[in-house]
């Protein structure tokens, strides 16, 4: 560079996108951006009261958000991986975590496994109305006695003739009151294993499913969320989903993409929450200046950002992996836990930026908080992160 060359100065403003995503990503988020400013943010306060209704489900059917990665035969946008990250950073900005939830719940837990495992049969049935919007779609994992430990659930399926018999009960099932189907996780041999467990497509109407009890959480109340109850429930044996014995292996498979996408919502979720409090302290006065003027509030954005892009790039890189064929259980698990972490980490330090007013529900940025930390529990806590972590080592 010669003495008359323009000095290169750093340029922190400059918007420059991953190279995972092109123009198309770009105009999906666009879209997608476009939507949810317009018709999902402004009723966040009220969701809060109420849950979302059914009517939010319909809508993105309508437009195509539903089915991104899925085929275009069954009404899908035949879109990459990609495509569902852009849609769990964008659903962040509802300011709802509950909201994104139930939705990712539908695209990115219920959705994947009906698509891969089922029959053609099943997936008219299901997936092309969950794609539409038609049919709002419930995963059943977790029991009263079964969390973290899948390998501990009861519910059983009895084959009979040419059905099954399902007993058992399912809690904090997202989707779980507005459902139309769930994706159960039954066991079919109990002597068996992890090889005794199978899947079963269980319609919510079916004779025997109870809808026990509409629970009441820390945070994420604008989704609803199920204790339920099955009690002599008959599902053909058609109704199975994927093979006999193979559900255990099924639904690990699931998690796995469900982690990452709520490692993407995390990011996002961090970042939406640095950026109202970043423009808080350029306007908060303190002593005569901008609090976010002190070094101890600068130090303390510098270590978010830094935190923020770490998960970022963590969880981008990961994407990467799995959408190019590879299967990064260890990638999925750090990106899951550091993600998970620095969400619940950065919206406590936002509160403690905010001071007084970070405990009101005026800013947001509480309930932020307390939509964040069901992340560090749900589709894996800390602790199972961890040991998948170590174990993956031979530990």
């Amino acid at each position: 560079m010669s003495a008359t060359d323009d000095v290169l100065k750093p340029d922190f403003d400059a918007q420059q996108k991953h190279f995972i995503f092109n123009d198309d990503h770009e105009q999906l988020r666009q879209s997608i951006a476009a939507f949810v400013a317009k018709e999902l943010t402004p009723h966040a306060e009220e969701w809060e009261e109420t849950t979302f209704p059914d009517s939010v489900i319909h809508r993105m059917g309508e437009l195509g958000f539903l089915g991104l990665s899925m085929p275009e035969e069954y009404g899908g946008q035949g879109g990459d991986y990609y495509c569902n990250l852009v849609l769990a950073e964008e659903m962040a900005r509802s300011n709802s975590g509950g909201l994104a939830m139930g939705v990712a719940v539908h695209t990115d837990m219920a959705m994947p496994p009906i698509h891969l495992f089922g029959t053609e049969e099943q997936k008219q049935e299901w997936l092309v109305p969950a794609i539409k919007g038609e049919k709002i779609l419930s995963l059943g994992i977790t029991e009263p006695d079964a969390g973290s430990d899948v390998s501990g659930i009861k519910t059983r399926a009895v084959r009979d003739g040419d059905e099954y018999v399902i007993n058992g009960s399912k809690t904090y099932i997202t989707n779980g009151h507005r459902a139309d189907v769930i994706v159960l996780v039954t066991k079919t041999d109990p002597d068996a294993g992890y090889d005794g467990f199978t899947l079963f497509l269980v319609p919510m109407d079916s004779p025997g499913v109870i809808r026990e009890k509409k629970l009441e959480k820390l945070g994420m109340h604008a989704s609803d969320t199920a204790l339920l109850a099955f009690q002599d429930v008959r599902v053909p044996a058609s109704a199975m989903l994927g093979q006999e014995g193979k559900g255990f292996y099924h639904i690990m498979w699931e998690l796995q993409g469900e982690r990452l996408i709520g490692a993407a919502g995390c990011v996002a979720g961090a970042q939406l929450c640095f950026d109202k409090t970043l423009e808080y302290a350029m306007e908060r006065q303190a002593f005569g200046r901008q609090i976010g003027k002190f070094q101890v509030i600068r130090h303390k954005f510098a270590e978010m950002a830094t935190k923020i892009e770490t998960a970022r790039q963590m969880t981008y890189m990961t994407a990467w992996k799995f959408n190019n064929g590879e299967y990064p259980v260890r990638e999925i698990s750090m990106a899951k836990l550091y993600s998970a972490r620095i969400a619940v980490e950065v919206a406590d330090e936002c509160i403690q930026i905010h001071g007084g007013a970070g405990y009101m529900k005026e800013y947001g940025v509480e309930r932020t908080w307390r939509d964040m930390r069901l992340n560090r529990i749900g589709a894996g806590t800390d602790e199972i992160m961890l040991d998948v972590i170590g174990r993956s080592y031979g530990l």
